[in-house]
């Protein structure tokens, strides 16, 4: 049976990507077919989102083919992908805020004639109406939610004719809502013939979702298993190439006592903007205070106030250490919080822009925390380098050694090296922003029983997360984010998916 008798859209023969001496990509076979939904799953840097830039042309190969129903096609550039139906949805968009739906989509378009700006709108309307998605041609960029601009990212694809669509962390900013919304709008596309590509890690969905799932490990294709065959433990097993544990150990909380305390807390941005209104909360020692909320409803805000980091309008936060008097945070810089005696951990959203300086290794992104320690004009370099050889084997951090500039390693790699540094501070407040955004499901569990067991150590452990299952699987108690207000503070034990998506989206 011929590639085209088969349905195949896209073969990938031999195909091989090298950066420098790291091999990406090992000479990968890859088959993706019309009609169905083909998940990629790996490790981080095992290549997915790599091999997936060779096929939408950001990357050229060093070797190997691409087929198009059996006839051998070159990629060159975005553009050559586009003309044979492949545009890929990045996980970051791509969009100007100040233009409107229509004007976004067809920026770029090298159309003949006069730009017809009511025909590309009515073009828009009927693509959405046929695949269902609810998006007004007419709006601005700038009024629409974090779901509304992904719909944006698919249907500038689909404008263009995409036949194939590669969609890359897809869920990673939605709400439960939107994600079933979005898998329905995948199943549609699918129905229509389309080929979808879904590189993810959350593996519920690709259970839900796929039809077949795809997997690399360390650049290498390792197999393709039909979803309906597949379990959760059995695709782990496959990616990591040995059986995994996908328990969270969620003990109870060891005698909670209030540890941070934060009242009527305020802040606005420099634009004038309420980022955080009046926000009150108590994160306890010995247990996990999940933070859940859609992108920039104020959890980076409500963090980063918290550690000195942004100013406040008014409100207090109130550190109460055991056996001692309480402190007054507000007003005191990170380094004055610090000198105060407070044992205070944060791992940042922006993991090289403000946790690591990339140009400098794991050893000296590790002296960061205690080049105080050393004697007069030196510095202590044997620590530092001796936790990062311990963060670097417990998190099994991919770099050629603790030296190599931390930018040089995948932003999974990157993550663990905050990640264990943070928690290797025994701190009496961690706060983590994202600690397993991009992290692959082994390290990720790693992460999430390191944060237990700062837990157990009497640690108050704020987690801000964006996978509600985990939220609900490894917190004691979650507080739900609205728009920089308190919509509602509940039991993880009993809460469910459904009614921390509804406080997400309260008004």
């Amino acid at each position: 049976m011929t590639a085209l008798e088969s349905n195949c859209k896209i073969e990938l023969v031999n195909v091989t990507k090298r950066f420098g001496k790291v091999i990406a990509n090992d000479s990968v076979n890859l088959t993706i077919e019309g009609g169905k939904v083909l998940c990629l799953l790996g490790e981080n840097g095992s290549g997915k989102t790599t091999l997936m830039n060779v096929l939408s042309g950001i990357y050229m190969p060093e070797q190997g083919h691409i087929l198009k129903n059996g006839v051998e096609i070159q990629i060159r550039s975005p553009k050559d992908a586009f003309a044979n139906g492949i545009g890929m949805i990045h996980q970051h968009f791509k969009l100007v805020d100040v233009l409107t739906v229509t004007e976004n989509i067809i920026l770029g378009l090298n159309e003949k004639g006069k730009l017809n700006i009511r025909a590309a709108a009515q073009k828009i309307d009927d693509i959405c109406k046929k695949y269902g998605f609810d998006l007004d041609p007419m709006a601005k960029i700038y009024d629409l939610s974090v779901s509304q601009k992904q719909t944006v990212e698919i249907v500038k694809v689909l404008f263009r004719g995409a036949e194939i669509l590669i969609l890359d962390e897809p869920t990673a900013v939605l709400t439960p809502q939107e994600t079933d919304r979005l898998f329905q709008v995948v199943r549609n596309m699918r129905a229509d013939g389309k080929a979808i590509v879904l590189i993810t890690h959350k593996l519920h969905e690709v259970l839900s979702v796929s039809d077949e799932v795809a997997v690399l490990r360390k650049g290498k294709y390792i197999g393709t298993v039909k979803t309906s065959e597949a379990t959760a433990q059995s695709l782990t097993d496959m990616m990591v190439g040995r059986a995994v544990s996908l328990n969270i150990d969620r003990p109870d909380p060891v005698d909670p006592k209030p540890r941070l305390k934060i009242e009527g807390l305020t802040c606005v941005d420099n634009l004038g903007v309420k980022r955080l209104d009046d926000v009150t909360f108590t994160a306890m020692s010995g247990e996990i205070l999940g933070i859940a909320g859609i992108a920039g409803s104020g959890q980076r805000e409500l963090l980063e106030c918290i550690t000195g980091l942004y100013p406040v309008e008014h409100g207090t936060v109130t550190f109460l250490p055991e056996g001692k008097p309480a402190q007054q945070l507000i007003g005191k810089t990170p380094n004055q919080i610090r000198k105060a005696g407070v044992a205070m951990a944060f791992v940042p959203e922006d993991r090289l822009g403000m946790g690591l300086v990339g140009s400098m290794g794991m050893g000296s992104n590790m002296m960061l925390r205690s080049w105080r320690k050393g004697k007069g004009a030196f510095v202590n370099r044997r620590d530092p380098n001796k936790l990062a050889m311990e963060v670097m084997e417990e998190l099994e951090v991919v770099t050629p050694s603790i030296s190599t500039p931390v930018r040089r390693l995948s932003g999974g790699n990157v993550q663990k090296v905050l990640v264990g540094r943070e928690i290797a501070m025994s701190p009496s407040v961690l706060l983590t922003a994202y600690a397993v955004r991009g992290l692959d499901i082994n390290t990720s569990y790693t992460i999430y029983n390191l944060l237990t067991q700062q837990k157990m150590k009497g640690s108050a452990v704020v987690f801000v997360g964006e996978d509600l299952d985990v939220l609900l699987e490894l917190c004691d108690r979650i507080l739900v984010l609205c728009g920089g207000k308190v919509s509602g503070i509940v039991d993880a034990r009993t809460a469910t998916k459904e009614e921390i998506g509804l406080l997400m989206t309260k008004v």
